[in-house]
């Protein structure tokens, strides 16, 4: 379908909620949403595109045909929305890595030692499942936990093949393993130990802290004080499982606290799990950060991913921001529950310190996992996405012009790689035959400078950029599009406009359209680096020729003095002060007697 004929399918829709469907030329589905009134929400895909993001507007750009699917009441097209993106997994949807699943523990029962590992599903192949689980890492967590409490292995080494065959692990001498490996140690006591790790999974902790009791007892009325440690220090790591593995379970918790943190490039969303009161488990999902999205969209998007299709939900999931759909979601999620589940948004008190909590284990988990190269990356990308590249931008130039009047006109030339300053490949040129200041006429005369050094062939101009980014507005770019075009060099280019505080505000296309950068922080924060970077370098460059003219000037003006003894004079003293310092003696030793003499009347001749 054409845009128009997109443009008039969707303002035949009706006012109803419900579900609409965006497919692309393959008739794969890109993005699944809800609204309240389908004609409202799908006709603003195709009208005033200017005012869309970048993602939307790459969106809309492959949206061949879509469907809509009517619902009676904005819940039911929540619901059907959460089902739908789950069925398609839209590349224009937020997306919960799912490949993890809900994890189940396996036992081998067969096996006359058997051992336990977490797999993805369970299968008909005679052995015992225990689950499905929250999260994989807290169910790890959970058997090393029952391991440790029993003092089961966790080595690599094969029972019965490798008993005997060599001492005890480390694991035994640290007293977290019974050492199984003994020839000493018998299957039968293998064997109970594991019926007592099964009824802990089956939550029955009850029985074998009894059991556990039993046998402490008795070792204590035997006189084996130490064994009786033993099964003491066993009891008390029992019982401080039991609440956690409530909660890991099936997420039996009284309250989840949602945590929410959008990183540079990695993302994290973190369900803090409360039972009785006190923090028994925690779930984190982390994933790419979205771009340009609105933050309550997304932990809506993550919410519902995160709770949909779990057995038995929390009495209450608590929000660290208000999103639009909570009215539905608590309803979707109570009738899943089949009780009442409050979706609340906590503002002070113990709650809100809860939310504070939530928020920084997202925020930590989000930059441990992130580290400089993929900040940096991700940074690069969005800039590509913002800008419409066909590719991530990697090599950056940005240049700018300096002057006094028309004397010692200047101009920088800076290179960024992935974000990082690459200063051994900065450039700087002094201006040539300008009788007057013209910052268009020299950014000409530089960029035709720097790529004709480029086509002959010289090496230290011999990288071209991915991008270029004229530090100035329109006019900057327009004049940088000219040369290139002109040269036969196809690089796209943008300007670093500038707002009235001189601070980067946003980038200008070609064709005068604004790209806003102030929704990403960190991309705001980048340009302007680069943009003052630039400018710097310009100013300094500007200087250092500015001082070294004045000071060439004025001993140019001393009788006598030509090109060679001016360098003869300046590599020996550095600088016009130190010249002017020096002794006639001094003088002479570098420029000879006579001219030594003649250079110290000129500079003291008012004395």
């Amino acid at each position: 379908m054409t845009k128009e004929e997109l443009k008039d399918k969707a303002h035949s829709l009706p006012l109803h909620p419900g579900v609409y469907i965006m497919m692309d030329v393959h008739n794969e589905v890109i993005y699944v949403g809800k609204a309240k009134a389908l004609r409202n929400r799908v006709s603003q895909y195709f009208l005033d595109l200017a005012s869309h993001t970048e993602k939307t507007r790459a969106m809309v750009s492959q949206i061949d045909h879509f469907d809509v699917i009517l619902a009676d009441t904005e819940f039911e097209a929540l619901v059907l929305e959460c089902s739908l993106i789950k069925r398609h997994k839209p590349k224009y949807n937020i997306l919960l890595k799912d490949d993890k699943g809900y994890p189940y523990v396996r036992l081998d029962a067969a096996s006359p030692y058997p051992r336990f590992k977490l797999v993805g599903k369970t299968a008909g192949d005679g052995a015992r499942y225990f689950g499905p689980y929250g999260s994989r890492g807290e169910t790890y967590e959970i058997l090393d936990a029952i391991s440790q409490a029993l003092h089961l292995p966790t080595c690599k080494r094969v029972f019965p093949r490798d008993i005997g065959k060599d001492r005890p692990c480390l694991n035994h001498h640290m007293g977290i393993c019974d050492g199984w490996c003994r020839p000493e140690m018998t299957q039968e006591a293998y064997q109970e130990r594991i019926h007592q790790a099964v009824r802990l999974l089956e939550g029955d902790f009850a029985s074998v802290e009894e059991q556990l009791e039993a046998q402490m007892l008795n070792a204590s009325e035997e006189l084996r004080f130490e064994a009786a440690a033993e099964y003491r220090d066993r009891i008390k790591a029992i019982r401080l499982l039991g609440k956690r593995q409530k909660v890991v379970a099936s997420l039996r918790a009284d309250v989840d606290v949602c945590g929410l943190y959008l990183g540079e490039a990695k993302s994290c969303f973190v369900a803090l799990h409360y039972l009785a009161g006190d923090l028994a488990g925690r779930d984190t999902e982390i994933f790419p950060t979205p771009m340009e999205e609105d933050r309550g969209e997304i932990l809506s998007a993550l919410v519902k991913q995160f709770y949909g299709g779990r057995g038995n939900l929390p009495k209450g999931i608590f929000l660290p921001w208000e999103v639009e759909d909570q009215e539905e979601l608590q309803t979707m999620f109570t009738q899943a529950a089949g009780r009442k589940v409050q979706v609340l948004v906590p503002q002070r008190g113990k709650k809100a310190e809860m939310i504070r909590l939530a928020q920084q284990n997202a925020a930590d988990e989000a930059e441990r996992a992130t580290s400089r190269e993929e900040r940096e990356n991700r940074l690069m990308q969005i800039l590509g996405q913002l800008l419409g590249l066909e590719k991530t931008p990697h090599r950056t130039e940005s240049y700018d012009i300096s002057n006094t009047g028309a004397a010692d006109i200047v101009a920088a030339q800076t290179v960024f790689y992935d974000g990082r300053p690459l200063k051994r490949e900065y450039r700087y040129y002094k201006l040539r035959d300008m009788d007057t200041p013209d910052d268009y006429a020299s950014m000409d005369q530089v960029l035709r400078r720097r790529f004709r050094r480029y086509l002959d062939g010289d090496a230290n101009f011999g990288v071209l950029p991915d991008v270029i980014l004229m530090d100035g507005g329109l006019g900057q770019v327009t004049i940088a599009v000219r040369v290139l075009e002109e040269l036969g060099i196809d690089i796209p280019v943008f300007g670093m406009v500038k707002d009235d505080r001189h601070r980067t505000r946003a980038l200008v296309a070609p064709d005068g359209r604004e790209i806003g950068i102030q929704s990403n922080p960190a991309l705001f924060a980048l340009i302007g680096r680069m943009q003052e970077e630039t400018h710097r370098s310009a100013i300094e460059f500007h200087h250092k020729s500015h001082q070294k003219s004045a000071k060439a000037s004025e001993l140019d003006r001393v009788p006598g003095i030509g090109p060679a003894r001016k360098s003869q004079l300046l590599k020996q003293f550095k600088s016009l002060k130190a010249i002017k310092a020096a002794t006639a003696a001094q003088l002479g030793e570098v420029v000879g007697k006579a001219t030594g003499e003649t250079i110290y009347q000129y500079f003291h001749q008012e004395e």
